[in-house]
């Protein structure tokens, strides 16, 4: 099945969540490791505030596997089927696994991409942001104390 996520990253974890997607270590361990990072690739910051994005779960209870993942750096606002789930081939055993290939939810996800802004780019922006003080001047501190007699131009 597929569904729409809708989710706020978790005040203060910008920095940990922006390592996790680029030293791909976000969802390691999970059976569905690499389509977290797909799905931050692909995901898109609304005027909300949320970011959304589609994600491909086959656990009957919607994102049973993702969830103690996402939740180490997400509050997951909503979750919902992103199609009826009766034409969903995996669903009513029509075929297995069909989801993976499936061309189902192409018109949400197109419509996805034209709206919001990218949410890499937003997350990156908000990481810059949010770096604590106490390292910023600890390392100006270390340049100044190493710099003492140097002038800066």
């Amino acid at each position: 099945m597929r569904y729409l996520v809708r989710a706020r990253v978790k005040p203060g974890r910008e920095r940990d969540l922006l390592r996790a997607i680029e030293n791909g270590s976000l969802g390691e361990g999970s059976v569905a490791e690499g389509e977290y990072l797909r799905n931050m690739a692909d995901a898109r910051v609304l005027d909300d505030q949320t970011a959304r994005w589609v994600e491909v779960c086959y656990c009957p209870t919607p994102l049973q596997e993702e969830k103690p993942y996402w939740q180490e750096f997400f509050d997951l606002t909503k979750i919902q089927d992103a199609h009826d789930r009766r034409k969903c081939h995996d669903e009513n055993g029509t075929e297995a696994w069909a989801c993976s290939d499936c061309d189902c939810t192409v018109r949400l996800e197109e419509r996805l991409k034209s709206r919001g802004t990218s949410f890499l780019d937003e997350l990156k922006s908000r990481a810059n942001l949010n770096r604590s003080t106490p390292q910023n001047f600890s390392i100006t501190s270390q340049l100044d104390s190493s710099n003492s007699n140097d002038e800066i131009g």
